[in-house]
C-alpha cells in the first residue's frame, strides 16, 4: 500500500507531501491543477523511463519518493530479502532526476539500478489511466488478462521455457547440419594441414637452432680468423701469453722462497697458466668445427624458408605450430562424431517438441474454458455499469505455419510462440442487433472505460497488486452511469488500496479520503498544492465539481445531500 509521496521541482510542483490511506482516496481539482503529473510521478517510481524534461524550469534536479507498506505482498518481500533488502523498514523508493548528471534510484537508502526498481516494482502498484486503457486493445494484452483470469500463468510459464529452451536448440542443430554439408571439404583442408606440417618433421626450438647456423655459416671466415688469431696469441707464438705467465710464476716461486705470503700468488699463476691453455684447446677444436661450405649455408636457409613459412601460416611461432597439430587433430575426432551430435540434437528437440505440443494444447483448452467464465462475468458487470444486454465474446485464432516455420515450434500445423499457439480478440456489442465487432473498433470512451473497470473488478480477487490507480476512469460518463463507477470502486476498495483521479460529484462522493489538487502564483511561479478535505471542505468541493465556479447554496445542499447518503 502506498503510505506517502514526496514530489520535489518536477514540472509544475514545487514541494508536495501527500498521506495516503487504505481504501478509496479522491484526487480532484480543476483541469491543469497538476493531477496527471502526480500520476507521472508514481509512474516514475515504478520504473518508467525518466527525461530531464520533467524537471521544474529554473531547477537542476527534480526528486521523487515513495514509501510502500509491503507486509501484506509475500511476493515482494521474498524479492527484497533476495536483494538484501530489510523488509521490516517498508519500501522507500526515490529517484533523483538530473540535468547534467545520470538519474539516480534509491531503494531503502542504497543505490540500486532500474532493472532491480522494475523487479520489486512490477507487482506492487497499478497504473489504469488512457495507455492502459489503449493497451487493453492490444491482442497481447487481452491474452494475458485471460491468462491471469484463469489462474494460467504456471502454464504459461512452462510454454515460455520449454520455447526459449528448443530456440537456442533448433540454431545449434542448423549450425552441425551446416558443418556436415561442408564437412568433406572442411575434412580435406584439415587433412592436407595435418600432413603439411607432420612432413615437415619439425622439432622444438629447430628455428632458433637454425637462425644461429646460420648466422654461423655466413661468418665462418671471420670466426675463423678471430680463432686462429686468439689461438696465435695465448699459446703459439712467441712470446705468447702462456709464456709471460709462466715466468711470472717461476719468479714468484723464487720469491716466496724468501717471503712465504707468495705463495699463494705463486699458486694462482698456475691456474691462470692452466686455464689459457684450456682456452687455446678449446679453440683448436672450435676450429676444426667451422664449416665454410657454402652449400650448407644453403641447405640451412632452404629448411629455415620451410619452419618459418609453417609459423608465419600456423600462429607466429612454432609452438603454436604444434598446438595447431594438436587441434587439427581433435577437429578430425569432433568432425567423425557430428553424425551423433545431429542425431542427439534431433532427439532432444523432437523430446522438447512433444512437451511443447502438449503444453499449448492444455493451456490452449484452459483459455477457451477460462474465456467463456471471463466473458460472462463481463457482461455481468458492464450491466451493473449501465451497458445492459451488452455482448461480450473472446474469440481465438491460430497461425497457420508456412514453409517458413521450423517443425519444432509447430502444434497441429499451427505457429506456436512464446505465449503458445492462441491469440485473443475481446470482441463486444454495446447494443442489442448489433454484430459482435472487436474492442478496438467499436467501444466509445465511456464504454471503454467502462470495460476496464469491469475487468479490474473482476481480475480483483486475482490481481497480485495492492494500489490500483484510475486515472480518466470517468472519461466520457456522468450522470446515473458515474453512480454506479462510483459504486463500484467502492467496491474494489474493500480488496484495494484505489487512488481515483476524476472530474464527477457522482464518484468523489464514495471517497473514504479526498484531496484536492490546485495551482496558484507565487512570485511569479506557477505552484501545485495538495490539500486532504474535511467534511466542509468537501461539500464545497463536491459542490464546485456539481455548478462550476459559481457555487450556489443549492449546489451546497445538494452537495452535502450527496454526501450524507453514501456515509450515513
Amino acid at each position: 500500500m502506498l503510505q506517502e509521496l514526496s514530489i520535489s521541482n518536477f514540472a509544475i510542483i514545487d514541494d508536495l507531501r501527500i498521506s495516503f490511506s487504505g481504501g478509496l482516496t479522491i484526487l480532484s481539482g480543476e483541469t491543469g491543477a497538476g493531477k496527471s503529473i502526480i500520476i507521472n510521478a508514481v509512474n516514475l517510481l515504478l520504473g518508467s523511463r525518466a527525461t530531464a524534461k520533467l524537471i521544474r524550469a529554473g531547477q537542476e534536479t527534480a526528486e521523487l519518493e515513495a514509501l510502500f507498506h509491503i507486509k501484506d505482498q509475500p511476493g515482494i518481500v521474498q524479492i527484497m530479502k533476495k536483494n538484501g533488502y530489510d523488509p521490516a523498514e517498508g519500501l522507500l523508493i526515490r529517484r533523483i532526476i538530473s540535468r547534467k548528471d545520470r538519474h539516480r534510484i534509491y531503494i531503502n537508502g542504497r543505490l540500486a539500478t532500474i532493472g532491480l526498481l522494475n523487479l520489486i516494482t512490477e507487482n506492487l502498484a497499478s497504473i489504469s489511466g488512457q495507455h492502459v486503457h489503449q493497451g487493453l486493445l492490444k491482442e497481447e494484452q487481452q491474452l494475458a488478462i485471460i491468462d491471469q483470469f484463469g489462474g494460467l500463468t504456471p502454464e504459461r510459464n512452462s510454454v515460455y521455457q520449454c520455447f526459449h529452451e528448443i530456440v537456442p536448440l533448433i540454431r545449434n542443430l542448423n549450425d552441425l547440419k551446416a558443418k556436415k554439408d561442408r564437412q568433406a571439404e572442411h575434412i580435406q583442408l584439415l587433412e592436407f594441414q595435418d600432413k603439411e606440417i607432420r612432413e615437415a618433421g619439425l622439432t622444438p626450438g629447430e628455428d632458433a637452432a637454425l637462425e644461429q647456423e646460420r648466422m654461423r655459416l655466413k661468418n665462418s671466415e671471420a670466426l675463423f680468423q678471430t680463432a686462429r688469431d686468439s689461438i696465435e696469441v695465448l699459446y703459439d707464438s712467441q712470446g705468447a701469453v702462456v709464456e709471460h705467465l709462466l715466468a711470472v710464476k717461476k719468479s714468484l716461486e723464487k720469491a716466496a722462497l724468501i717471503d712465504p705470503l707468495l705463495v699463494s700468488s705463486a699458486k694462482r699463476m698456475d691456474e691462470v697458466a692452466f686455464n689459457v691453455e684450456d682456452i687455446a684447446e678449446e679453440l683448436r677444436t672450435y676450429l676444426k668445427k667451422i664449416e665454410m661450405d657454402e652449400s650448407r649455408l644453403g641447405v640451412v636457409e632452404d629448411r629455415l624458408d620451410v619452419v618459418n613459412k609453417l609459423i608465419r601460416k600456423y600462429g607466429g611461432s612454432l609452438d603454436a605450430v604444434f598446438l595447431r597439430l594438436e587441434s587439427i587433430g581433435q577437429e578430425l575426432l569432433n568432425l567423425e562424431s557430428l553424425a551423433e551430435d545431429i542425431a542427439g540434437a534431433e532427439k532432444r528437440l523432437s523430446s522438447l517438441h512433444n512437451e511443447l505440443v502438449e503444453l499449448t494444447t492444455k493451456l490452449s483448452r484452459k483459455r477457451r474454458q477460462a474465456a467463456a467464465i471471463l466473458a460472462k462475468k463481463v457482461e455481468k458487470e458492464l450491466a451493473s455499469l449501465k451497458m445492459p444486454q451488452t455482448q461480450f465474446q473472446v474469440s481465438f485464432r491460430t497461425i497457420p505455419v508456412n514453409g517458413s516455420n521450423d517443425p519444432h515450434l509447430t502444434v497441429e500445423k499451427n505457429v506456436a510462440y512464446e505465449t503458445g499457439i492462441d491469440q485473443a480478440v475481446f470482441l463486444i456489442a454495446p447494443n442489442v442487433g448489433e454484430p459482435l465487432k472487436p474492442l478496438s473498433g467499436i467501444v466509445s470512451g465511456g464504454e471503454l472505460s467502462r470495460v476496464v473497470l469491469a475487468l479490474k473488478a473482476i481480475l480483483a480477487q486475482t490481481e497480485a497488486v495492492e494500489t490500483i490507480v484510475f486515472d480518466e476512469v470517468d472519461s466520457g460518463i456522468g450522470g446515473g452511469v458515474a453512480e454506479v463507477v462510483g459504486k463500484k470502486l467502492a467496491a474494489l476498495a474493500k480488496h484495494h488500496q484505489i487512488i481515483c483521479i476524476t472530474h464527477l460529484p457522482q464518484i468523489a462522493k464514495f471517497g473514504d479520503h479526498h484531496f484536492i489538487i490546485s495551482k496558484h502564483v507565487s512570485e511569479g511561479r506557477t505552484k501545485t498544492s495538495i490539500n486532504c478535505l474535511s467534511i466542509p471542505e468537501r461539500i464545497n468541493e463536491i459542490a464546485r465539481m456539481l455548478g462550476g465556479e459559481k457555487i450556489t447554496q443549492a449546489t451546497v445542499d445538494h452537495a452535502r445531500e450527496m454526501l450524507n447518503s453514501v456515509h450515513q
